[in-house]
């Protein structure tokens, strides 16, 4: 089971990202996905989540508006967009996967997730 985050970089304030989290080894049908970020000396925390059928979305109050999640089952990606990026989006940004067992729920709490990827370093700077 790998999940791979990728699409960080050094980007200015009021600009755009998209991350991508390819993952193999399960059937990413099955499986809801969430992204996750650790800024500097602050705990992990939960920025946006996607169920099985992209019918549940969830996203973080900070990223309401600016955050948009999305998923290709047949690619096996799961992307999360970033608009008008802010200083506070800096921060390692982890995609990771849970089988729920239902079509219903994606959770953003990080001990709810089983797999992890390695993270993708986002850095918003002028």
């Amino acid at each position: 089971v790998q999940l791979q985050a990728s699409g960080g970089g050094l980007v200015q304030p009021g600009g755009s990202l998209r991350l991508s989290c390819v993952v193999s080894g399960f059937r990413l049908n099955y499986y809801a996905i969430g992204w996750f970020r650790q800024a500097p000396g602050k705990d992990r925390e939960g920025v946006s989540c996607i169920g099985v059928n992209s019918d549940i979305k969830k996203y973080v109050d900070s990223g309401e508006g600016r955050f948009t999640i999305s998923r290709d089952n047949a690619k096996t990606t799961v992307y999360l967009e970033i608009n008008n990026l802010k200083p506070e989006d800096t921060g390692v940004y982890y995609c990771a996967a849970k089988n729920f067992g239902t079509q219903r729920y994606c959770g953003t709490s990080s001990g709810e997730y089983r797999f992890w990827g390695q993270g993708t370093q986002v850095t918003v700077s002028s």
